[in-house]
């Protein structure tokens, strides 16, 4: 299966949708609730500017996208990987590409928050160097989601 990295554009829509919710199904009173929580995905381009795209076979297999948050640092958000390409690299390559990224902005620090149910993205951040910082943030949304964050010095 041939994959290609690329921005997200809007028609990606139904694509991000289905892989972050399958993502999501993975784990117990886990949802996707995209008309309260995340309404910016029904046109992905507009809303997320920084997000790129896995695509294969014209198909949504993988997402990233990054913030500049403060000065110096960025936020690693939305990585998701269909299941059929874990375990492949691909999540070790899409967030080398947010690195790149965020050492173009002059940023020295990525940092990201991830839901506590996701134990294998934990390890995952952790073999690529980004480090629990202890600090813990609850969502009030429809899962309850509380979230660990991270985060890696560039320098």
């Amino acid at each position: 299966m041939q994959v290609m990295q690329r921005p997200v554009e809007n028609r990606d829509a139904r694509g991000l949708m289905r892989l972050m919710a399958d993502a999501f199904a993975d784990y117990p009173h886990c949802f996707l609730e995209v008309e309260l929580e995340e309404p910016g995905l029904r046109a992905p381009a507009d809303h997320h500017p920084n997000l790129q795209v896995l695509e294969a076979e014209g198909r949504v297999v993988g997402c990233i996208g990054w913030a500049l948050t403060r000065p110096g640092v960025i936020e690693l958000k939305k990585l998701y990987v269909d299941h059929a390409l874990r375990g492949g690299g691909w999540g070790r390559i899409l967030v080398a590409w947010v690195e790149e990224q965020a050492r173009a902005q002059g940023a020295t620090v990525v940092e990201l928050w991830t839901d506590t149910k996701f134990k294998t993205a934990h390890a995952v951040y952790q073999h690529l160097g980004y480090q629990p910082t202890g600090e813990t943030r609850p969502l009030h949304d429809i899962s309850e989601t509380l979230e660990y964050h991270y985060q890696k010095n560039l320098e």
